[in-house]
Order: C-alpha cells, then structure tokens, then sequence
C-alpha cells in the first residue's frame, strides 16, 4: 500500500514537474498563435470590427467573388506548383552529386549554402541588374538574336522570382537530404549491388523509399516558403505589380492597408484550410510510400 502511494506521489510529482517546464512554450504558443489565429477566425465571420455583427459565410463568398484574390490565389498556386516540386528534386540530385567523391565537395556545399548568408536587399539588387529590360540577361540573348523581354512585366514575370526561390533554398534543402542519405544503411545498398541492383533500382526502390520522410519535411517547408517569396516580389515590383506577379500576400498585405480586417481574415482562413488540406495529403501520401520502411 506504501509503495503505491509512494508511486502515485512520484508519478504525479514527475507530471507537475513536466507541466512546469511546458508551461513557457504553451503559454507562448497561446498567446502568439493559438489566441491570434481564433481573432482571425472572429473577424472572418463578422460584419466588420465596429459593426460585430455574425455575417455566417458571407465574408468568404465575398472573398471567392473577389477577381483580385482568384487572381492572386491562381498566382500562388501556379507559383508553389512549379517552384516546390524543383526544390526538392533538384535539392535530392545535388545531394545524390555530392555523396559521390568528387573533388572538392567542401567548397560546393559552401557554394550552394552561401545565399542562406545573403541579405534581401543585396539578393533585389542581384535580380535587378540581372533581369532588368536593359539588364546582363537580355544583353546575353541579344547576342543570339532574341528580342528583350521586360522580364517583371510580361508573362514571363513568374520565371526571375521561381529562380529566386531555387538559389535561396537549394543549398538548405540539400544539406537535410545528404544528412539523410548519410544515415541510411549502407548494408542494404552493398546486398542490393551483389545482387545486381543497378544504380537507379538502388535509388528508387531504396534510397527513395529511405528519404521519404525527408521528401514530406522538405517539401512542406519548401511549400511554406513559397508562400513568402511576398518579400522579395514586393522589394522588386512594389505593392501593385504585374498580374502574373501579384501573390496572395500582396492582397493581404493591401487589404490591411486599407483596414480591410474581414476581407483580410477571411483570406487568411481560406489560406490556413487550403495549407492543412495540401499538408494532409502529403502525409497521407508519405504514410503509404514509406510505410513498410522501417519494417
């Protein structure tokens, strides 16, 4: 009977304890996330924050009407779709380069994780020299007989910002994907080429099966990323830029502007279900791909 007062006492000791040192990080995560993103969702459903009249989903059919936010949520989602699976895919084949011995393996990693240490505004000038009308790109062309192109204002805009988004996450994603080559069990690979597995077997029935995990982690970080390229975009052509640039984030950004707090909640909640949506099915995809790994 002592011994199990003496354990519960200890287990309950052991939890105070535990509790104890969470609470920094749960009353962080409440007060600036959990208690914004519920005021968010108040906002999306009432009339304005004077009239605080409950609206139901009238905010969000306004929203879906509204040509601006199709224009900028079709922009995002062009841009993410494109953008997103290159990162990863390029990111695996540097690691897949760089886990050969080549000669001086330590300076490419140094080289392709160097624009992690660039700032913005050095990053916008770079661009801006590079892909102006009159700029070092279209003087390249003019050589072989191609006309310029006003790169930030024309159909191509989306082109100069995806190769951006690549120069400035390539080198991070790399690096998880050769961490994560470098665990995997080299006595699996070594039984595979006895056998006469040939190097692209090797990496899709192995190798890729492995970095599966890496593949879910880096591509929802690469996602997340794609939706603040706002920054650069922003830096480069302004709040109002051509419509092929014009992102989710410059609609949100000018609606708070302009005070617009429902218009902009709304937009932002759509954004939120949209991103745990995508988020699932590329758990659910991973679940299925990489579910017999481990075992």
């Amino acid at each position: 009977m002592k011994m199990t007062l003496q354990r519960l006492k200890r287990k309950a000791h052991d939890r105070a304890v535990g509790a104890a040192f969470l609470a920094p990080s749960f009353l962080g995560a409440l007060v600036f996330y959990i208690v914004p993103f519920g005021v968010v969702v108040y906002y999306s459903l009432i009339r304005s924050p004077l009239v605080r009249e409950y609206v139901g989903i009238e905010n969000f059919k306004n929203i879906l009407a509204n040509s601006a936010f199709r224009q900028a949520a079709s922009n995002t989602l062009q841009f993410s779709a494109v953008a997103v699976p290159l990162a990863v895919i390029l990111a695996i084949l540097l690691a897949l380069i760089l886990e050969c011995k080549i000669p001086g393996k330590s300076y490419l990693r140094t080289f392709f994780l160097s624009p992690m240490m660039v700032p913005v505004a050095s990053i916008v000038l770079i661009w801006q020299v590079v892909f102006h009308y009159n700029g070092v790109l279209n003087d390249f062309l003019a050589v072989f007989g191609q006309d310029k192109i006003d790169w930030f204002k024309s159909e191509y805009g989306q082109i100069p910002i995806v190769a951006l988004f690549l120069w400035k996450n390539l080198g991070y994603n790399m690096i998880l994907f050769m961490a994560a080559l470098n665990n995997m069990p080299k006595g699996l690979l070594e039984v595979a080429k006895v056998e006469g597995a040939g190097p692209v077997y090797c990496f899709f029935a192995i190798k890729l099966r492995y970095l599966s995990p890496t593949v879910l982690f880096v591509t929802i970080l690469s996602l997340i990323n794609s939706f603040k390229i706002f920054r650069e975009v922003y830096l480069l052509t302004g709040s109002y830029p051509y419509e092929t640039l014009y992102t989710l984030q410059h609609f949100m950004n000018n609606a708070f502007v302009s005070l617009d707090y429902t218009k902009l909640s709304a937009a932002a909640v759509l954004m939120a279900i949209v991103m745990v949506v995508i988020i699932a099915v590329l758990f659910a995809a991973e679940n299925v791909f990489g579910k017999d790994v481990e075992g």
